[in-house]
């Protein structure tokens, strides 16, 4: 690992292959399936360890409905909060279920679906979101269709339905009052389907999560509306299993220790900028302090504290963890700075490169 070039982003097979065995348990006794949220993570180099645990991909655009059929396999859901003309057979001909935001986008397309199961997405109204940014049942929610006589109104044309209203849900309970809820409101249209899926969210491949109970849930939904339940992890599916290694450029003090490294939260770690969050980093039992920055100019860009065990010099190397999900998908060439390759480290701990970007892809990238 001392002889890649920083920065890159490092995925831990082992550590990856934990969460899938954790779905492997939900899918033995829950009887869902489970598909994954290319949104969240769409890094195909591992999709070979992934499909052996997941029944395959979901979507939110044609270029990943696209990659997940080519890559991936298995099932392949299409959604979109909105098709266009121009992309709607490409679609349908990447896909095995296609499923529409609102029902005017039912009406306009799914003449297009030639006979392919048919979904629309059901906002509850209620969910688990610790931020109103990412709250899918916020006021004035443009994603999904909420009255059930609407619904009623076009069941006739449904095979399912998708139902995504948690974020980062790691409380069963929470999770279950709000299915409770679901289920109180949309009864009449549970009944009339064949499948639904409970969309993503709900973190349960975490330390702790009583996947027991969480699989008893599940079962007795399906039972009780005689329906296939699908979950749609991103997140879970790869928590803790990446980070992002980098090297120190730059040590200074003010009024904080400082240590600049060749990453960026703004180019490579995102969701930290986005939600106001700060990376994993260093050792809590280190007795020396230092806020991590990235080399952008903007101010803020800042991927947290932490603590180590000796001080840093220029040169050491960084390890920032919790960086697999919605990072490698939401890269950017902001200020010109490189993109961190990708590499592999496999279960026997030999790491190889499977992707390098230079500044070719820079330049292709505009015009």
């Amino acid at each position: 690992m001392q002889t890649i070039p920083t920065p890159y982003y490092l995925i831990d097979k082992q550590a990856l292959l934990g969460n899938l065995e954790a779905i492997d348990y939900v899918r033995k006794h829950s009887g869902s399936k489970v598909l994954l949220a290319l949104k969240c993570f769409a890094t195909w180099s591992v999709f070979d360890l992934m499909r052996q645990h997941m029944d395959g991909t979901t979507s939110s655009s044609l270029y990943e409905v696209k990659l997940g059929y080519q890559k991936f396999g298995g099932e392949t859901h299409a959604y979109s909060v909105a098709y266009a003309d121009h992309e709607i057979e490409e679609v349908v001909a990447n896909c095995d279920k296609i499923i529409f935001n609102s029902i005017s986008q039912l009406e306009r397309y799914a003449a297009h679906a030639r006979g392919k199961p048919v979904g629309l997405r059901l906002n509850p109204g209620v969910s688990c979101a610790g931020f109103d940014l990412a709250d899918p049942a916020r006021a004035f929610s443009r994603l999904g269709e909420g009255d059930p006589e609407r619904i009623l109104a076009v069941i006739d044309r449904l095979d399912g339905v998708m139902i995504h209203n948690n974020c980062e849900n790691d409380d069963f309970n929470r999770f279950d009052e709000l299915l409770g809820q679901v289920e109180q409101r949309y009864g009449a249209v549970l009944r009339r389907l064949n499948w639904v899926s409970l969309g993503g969210g709900i973190s349960f491949t975490g330390r702790d999560y009583p996947l027991a109970e969480f699989c008893e849930r599940l079962r007795a939904f399906a039972d009780k509306y005689g329906v296939q339940v699908y979950l749609e992890p991103g997140e879970a599916a790869v928590r803790h299993s990446a980070t992002l290694e980098v090297s120190v450029l730059d040590i200074g003090y003010n009024g904080k220790h400082l240590a600049v490294v060749d990453a960026s939260t703004e180019a490579h770690m995102l969701d930290l900028l986005i939600y106001r969050e700060t990376a994993p980093l260093g050792d809590d039992a280190g007795d020396h302090q230092y806020m991590i920055c990235g080399k952008t100019c903007l101010a803020g860009d800042i991927f947290g504290e932490g603590r180590f065990k000796a001080p840093l010099r220029v040169g050491d190397r960084i390890s920032i963890g919790d960086a697999a999900g919605y990072t490698m998908v939401k890269k950017n060439w902001f200020n010109g700075v490189n993109m961190p390759s990708i590499a592999l480290k496999e279960a026997d701990g030999s790491v190889r490169v499977v992707r390098e970007f230079s500044f070719d892809d820079y330049v292709g990238s505009l015009s």
